[in-house]
C-alpha cells in the first residue's frame, strides 16, 4: 500500500524496523521475532540497507520474502553511498516487479572497510538527490496509472550529525520534501520535547508532511553505549540518565526503566497527535510487544481513524 494511503488511514501508524540478519542463526531468530510481532498488525515495517550498499541483495530478499509471506508491508531502506545511477535504476526496477509500494531514501555511511571511498565520485550526493531520482523513476514507469513508489526520509529531532548549523537543517530537510519525499522518519530520540520543537520548526519551514517519531528503548547498559556510538548526537536526558544510574549493575533493572521509559515517551507522543512511532527493534520482539501491552493496544488496528 502506498504510504499516503497508510498514513490517511491511521490516526497514528506503528511500524517496526528489521535489519538483514547474515547468518543463518540471525535469520533464525529474527523470524521467530518477526513471528511474534505480526500479530500485533504494524501499519508497515522497514529494513534497513548496509552502509555502502553491503547488504544489498540481504535487504532485497528478506524485504520480498516479508512481501510474499507475511501480512508486512515492507519498505525498503536505499542509499545514496557508493552507488551509481544504474545501481539504483536496477534495484527500483526489481521492487518494482516484486510489488514493493513504497522507499525510505537516505544519505548513507560509507563502509568502514573502503579506505580509498571518494564521496564526491557518488551518483547522489544528497538524499534530495536520491528523492528526485525515485520521483523520476515513478513519472517514467511503464504503468503509469500506478503512483508509483511512497518515498520517506530521514528527520533528526536533535540535529543531524553531518549539519552543525541548525538552520541549514531545515533547508536541507525541506530539499528534501520539495523532491517529492512523503513523510519523515525520524532518528531515534529520548526527549519528545525534542521531537515536539523538531515538529514545529518543519511546520514553520514549511514541511507539511506526516512525521514519524523514532523509539528504541533501551534494554541494557552495554546497549545505550551502543545507541550512543550509531546514533551520533543522540542525549540522553538527566532524568533517564538518573533512573539508569540508581540500576547500577542491576541489568533487569535497567531493563525495566528502559521500557518504562519508551512506554512513557509513546504515550505521550500519541496525546500529542504524533502521525506514527517507529520502534527500532534491533531484531528483537520482546521490547516491543511490552511496550504495547503496557500502552494497553492490541494491536495497531485500534489506532485506525473510524
Amino acid at each position: 500500500m502506498h504510504i499516503r494511503d497508510i498514513l490517511a488511514e491511521y490516526q497514528t501508524t506503528f511500524s517496526f524496523e528489521f535489519f538483514p540478519p547474515k547468518t543463518s542463526k540471525a535469520s533464525e531468530a529474527l523470524y521467530a521475532s518477526i513471528a511474534e510481532l505480526e500479530p500485533f498488525k504494524p501499519s508497515f515495517v522497514s529494513v534497513t540497507y548496509g552502509a555502502g550498499g553491503s547488504t544489498r541483495e540481504l535487504t532485497h530478499d528478506l524485504v520480498v520474502r516479508l512481501k510474499n509471506e507475511t501480512s508486512l508491508d515492507p519498505i525498503p531502506h536505499l542509499t545514496c553511498v557508493c552507488h551509481q545511477t544504474g545501481d539504483i535504476q536496477e534495484i527500483l526496477e526489481r521492487y518494482a516487479e516484486a510489488g514493493i509500494s513504497n522507499i525510505l531514501a537516505l544519505g548513507g555511511d560509507p563502509p568502514r572497510n573502503l579506505t580509498d571511498y571518494r564521496r564526491e565520485d557518488d551518483a547522489f550526493q544528497h538524499a534530495s538527490d536520491l528523492v528526485a531520482f525515485i520521483q523520476k523513476f515513478n513519472e517514467s514507469a511503464s504503468h503509469p496509472e500506478k503512483r508509483g513508489f511512497g518515498i520517506g526520509v530521514a528527520g533528526f529531532p536533535e540535529g543531524p550529525p553531518g549539519t552543525p548549523n541548525r538552520v541549514l537543517e531545515m533547508d536541507y530537510l525541506k530539499a528534501k520534501v520539495d523532491a517529492g519525499a512523503d513523510y519523515i522518519c525520524t532518528q531515534l530520540f529520548f526527549d519528545n520535547h525534542d521531537f515536539i520543537d523538531f515538529r514545529e520548526r518543519c511546520h514553520l519551514a514549511g514541511i507539511k508532511v506526516p512525521i514519524i517519531a523514532g523509539i528504541m528503548p533501551i534494554t541494557s547498559s552495554r546497549g545505550m553505549k551502543r545507541m550512543a556510538e550509531l546514533a551520533a548526537g543522540a542525549r540522553f536526558p538527566a532524568k533517564l540518565l538518573k533512573a539508569i544510574q540508581r540500576c547500577g549493575d542491576d541489568e533487569g533493572a535497567v531493563r525495566r526503566v528502559g521500557i518504562h521509559y519508551a512506554t512513557e515517551q509513546c504515550a505521550q507522543l500519541i496525546d500529542e497527535r504524533v502521525e506514527g512511532i517507529h520502534f527500532y527493534t534491533l531484531n528483537q520482539s520482546t521490547a516491543t510487544r511490552e511496550i504495547y501491552a503496557n500502552l494497553g493496544i492490541k494491536d495497531s488496528e485500534v489506532l485506525k481513524i473510524v
